[in-house]
């Protein structure tokens, strides 16, 4: 099973919980997809492949090249990109998802309303303040889907910074809450990491003032302190670029909906 497989069922066996729901749409957008084309590519310009049901335009999506191939039985134009690029393309179109039809176990209908409220929840970003903060302390009392939701949110931001640190933490004005330090971020990284930390929270269901992103090298004093008291995450290595394999994988020039 795939990730979407996976988080798909789990949704699908508890319809009343909020947080399953959050945690596939999470998923949805974090996959690389793979959209069947009507026509071929022509540079940055895709027509989706678009089909009516119960009156309503979906194109249709795949988490697996396989997938998609064994939908359509025969060689078909596609495109691969993230799924959060493919919603912000399709927002406002009208256009909802069939993902997966026929060949696995996540097979289902998104609506364009579902589409649009997605693009939509990934368009939150976190509010930038100044703060001083007095004290920094083992982390404490935040729910167990914040610390699962982080995990699988660094998992994915391979070489954007060394590791983080996530502690308890204390401000000059006596407010308290916990704070995520980025170690030796990449240049001009920042802001995609405190997205990622944003997205997170949200969609963990937890209220985004719980947390506050910063930003240390590993020669700050505050580093070593954080090493003593933190959570360590890790983030993966960068892998060697792949060279595209169709419109849409190089995330430098995303397509164009034509």
């Amino acid at each position: 099973m795939t990730d979407l497989d996976q988080a798909h069922a789990a949704m699908d066996a508890a319809p009343d919980d909020d947080a399953a729901r959050l945690r596939f749409y999470e998923r949805l957008a974090d996959t690389e997809l793979f959209m069947l084309l009507g026509a071929e590519a022509e540079g940055d310009q895709i027509t989706p492949e678009l089909f009516t049901i119960e009156d309503q335009q979906f194109t249709l999506v795949f988490d697996r090249e396989e997938r998609l191939a064994e939908f359509v039985g025969r060689a078909a134009p596609y495109a691969g990109l993230p799924g959060r690029a493919l919603v912000q393309m399709l927002a406002g179109q009208g256009i909802g998802l069939g993902l997966n039809l026929d060949v696995a176990p996540s097979a289902m209908l998104i609506p364009a309303e579902a589409v649009d409220w997605l693009v939509a929840t990934l368009a939150h970003r976190p509010d930038q303040t100044e703060a001083r903060l007095t004290e920094v302390s083992p982390p404490r009392g935040l729910p167990d889907a914040v610390i699962s939701g982080l995990d699988r949110k660094l998992a994915i931001a391979a070489g954007l910074a060394r590791f983080a640190y996530l502690a308890a933490a204390t401000y000059d004005d006596g407010a308290k809450g916990h704070v995520l330090a980025f170690v030796d971020a990449t240049p001009g990284a920042e802001e995609a990491l405190a997205n990622a930390a944003g997205e997170a929270l949200t969609f963990s269901g937890i209220d985004a003032g719980v947390m506050d992103v910063l930003f240390a090298r590993s020669s700050d004093p505050l580093a070593a302190h954080l090493a003593r008291v933190g959570l360590r995450f890790d983030l993966p290595e960068p892998a060697e670029p792949a060279r595209p394999a169709a419109p849409g994988m190089d995330p430098a020039k995303p397509p164009k909906l034509r």
